[in-house]
């Protein structure tokens, strides 16, 4: 016989089953009955102080896994809050679950306490949204929505949980554990990309999307090896190649070197692995023509939806790329590379420009600051929000391992914090680094009350330069030598952690960076270190200067 257990049990009992055990969320009277299971359970729910961080630390979470990451959160006002982190998800590629509490099931449509229509609300950012009216379907619907979320492109799924149906008690046994479906190439696919490359001159491939694994990441090192094929990463992706391989010719961000950007253009065979080559990575769309491209266009994606949705392919691989690197091991190299100098030229281009940090206006000078950012170990977890500071460590730091990072292709900001959080919560043995702006820390500065009571040592570095300094650079592109709107008062950052329990460091004149940041790391408790930049230091190759005479000289 099937156990007695309420909806609550059957939902977390389902989640365990499912090697599903942390969850991230805030408290909330409509669903009580949860809380009460994960007590019961010993299930890890990490009490966050508002909705929009936990979902970050959800999708945080499930980018470095590799599993859904889950969050909880109350009805109306939370779901709403949480909004943040489903987009963060549904962009990036993400596998999240939302728990939302719903009210009573007699009180629809009445415009009871906080009630929201979830499928209205979410259905054009999650890949489905379900309320669920019976206990006894948990088991149903709770696989169904792991394999959504998992499965094809990943993305957000959007549950609400009925206050009463959690209370409800069913007889039903839980169901078998989701092991989500790999699509595999066709031989005949692997057979013709082989000919493909064979009568290539200038190939490249492009990585980046979700599905991949370690092991993934290193079969696909491999290939790349064999081929002396140049690999690039889409936006925000670089732990998916290490820089450091003989192959690797940079990343496909915000303002990425130029000679990679043209040696994309002048391709005459692009190989996109797991990508959609989007706005960022595909420079406002310019690398590759819509819908016809250039280049003859392999794409591979893990969700047949993709491919020929903006590009139409030469050859479309329906496959994961966990399934495609796998089968990569059986298409052979040519006699003769042709390209193997170009690659070790474009190699030899990313180094260069990913070597010296330049100066610029200001007492702090980044180049100290990533002096001392080299120095952290392989397995470090860096995580990052949006904002110009990013693109400092996107350029010049160098990724060499698979789940070290965790940032927001959707550049939404507030990302960092909440990601080391969940970094922390994951690998309790490695170092975490969250990298923010002023703007971007007070997003959700609050979790740090967060790390302090869960004890999770980590590091943020706050870079403050007075402003939103993303939107003063477009501003002074478009409205040259009229700010509006974009000025910050900010607090003592480092008096703000220490309010919350946590440690304190100030970074004002050049040479205190280093000492400050060893500090912070040793000390055993979340730290945060306060870098006061010159406002003018707006990029590394941009002052606020450079950017109001390109504007004056454009006629602006």
């Amino acid at each position: 016989m099937p156990p007695s257990r309420t909806g609550a049990e059957i939902l977390v009992d389902g989640l365990l089953a499912n090697g599903l055990a942390t969850g991230f969320g805030v408290p909330g009277e409509s669903y009580l009955a949860v809380l009460e299971a994960m007590r019961a359970r010993n299930f890890d729910f990490v009490i966050c102080r508002q909705e929009g961080g936990a979902s970050m630390m959800a999708d945080a979470s499930a980018k470095l896994s590799g599993k859904p990451g889950l969050c909880f959160v109350t009805r109306g006002p939370g779901a709403a809050n949480a909004m943040s982190g489903v987009h963060v998800a549904a962009q990036d590629s993400t596998p999240l679950l939302l728990f939302v509490g719903q009210i009573e099931r007699g009180f629809r449509h009445r415009e009871a306490f906080q009630e929201m229509d979830y499928r209205a609300v979410f259905g054009s950012v999650a890949k489905w949204v379900v309320e669920i009216d019976d206990a006894a379907r948990i088991p149903e619907l709770l696989s169904r929505a792991i394999r959504t979320a998992t499965q094809g492109r990943p993305g957000p799924v959007v549950i609400a949980l009925p206050e009463d149906m959690l209370v409800e008690r069913a007889d039903v046994f839980d169901a078998p554990a989701v092991t989500p479906a790999e699509t595999w190439p066709g031989l005949s696919d692997m057979a013709q990309l082989q000919k493909l490359l064979w009568a290539a001159e200038r190939p490249i491939a492009i990585v980046g999307g979700g599905r991949w694994s370690e092991g993934a990441a290193a079969r696909l090192a491999r290939f790349a090896d064999r081929f002396a094929l140049p690999v690039a990463v889409t936006f925000r992706r670089q732990m998916l190649f290490p820089a450091h391989h003989s192959s690797y010719v940079g990343d496909l961000g915000i303002a990425p070197n130029p000679k990679l950007v043209e040696r994309v253009k002048t391709a005459d065979l692009v190989l996109l692995i797991g990508g959609r080559l989007s706005e960022i990575p595909a420079q406002a769309y310019t690398l590759l023509d819509v819908p016809s491209p250039r280049q003859t266009l392999v794409h591979v994606h893990a969700d047949a939806e993709e491919l020929g949705r903006v590009y139409q392919p030469a050859l479309a691989i329906h496959a994961s790329p966990n399934a495609f690197a796998a089968a990569l091991e059986g298409v052979q190299p040519s006699a003769s590379l042709g390209w193997a100098a170009a690659t070790e030229e474009a190699h030899g281009d990313y180094l260069a420009w990913s070597e010296t940090v330049p100066a610029h206006p200001g007492a702090v000078q980044m180049a100290e600051v990533l002096a001392a950012f080299a120095k952290l170990p392989a397995d470090a977890i860096v995580t990052n929000g949006a904002g110009n500071y990013s693109s400092w460590f996107h350029r010049f730091h160098r990724v060499t391992r698979y789940g070290t990072q965790a940032a927001p292709t959707s550049g939404s900001m507030g990302y960092g914090l909440p990601a080391a959080i969940a970094a922390r919560r994951l690998y309790p043995d490695r170092e975490i680094v969250a990298l923010a702006g002023d703007g971007c820390f007070l997003m959700t500065g609050q979790e740090l009350a967060t790390a302090v009571q869960h004890r999770l040592p980590l590091v943020v570095l706050v870079f403050d330069n007075g402003q939103y300094g993303t939107i003063r650079m477009h501003q002074e592109r478009a409205y040259p030598e009229r700010p509006f709107g974009t000025a910050l008062q900010n607090p003592d950052f480092a008096a703000y952690a220490r309010a919350f329990g946590a440690e304190g460091f100030s970074v004002t004149q050049a040479g205190e960076f280093g000492p400050a940041f060893a500090s912070a790391r040793a000390c055993g408790r979340p730290a945060v270190v306060h870098v006061r930049l010159d406002p003018e230091a707006i990029t590394p190759t941009m002052t606020i200067s450079d950017l109001r005479a390109q504007a004056r000289a454009a006629g602006r």
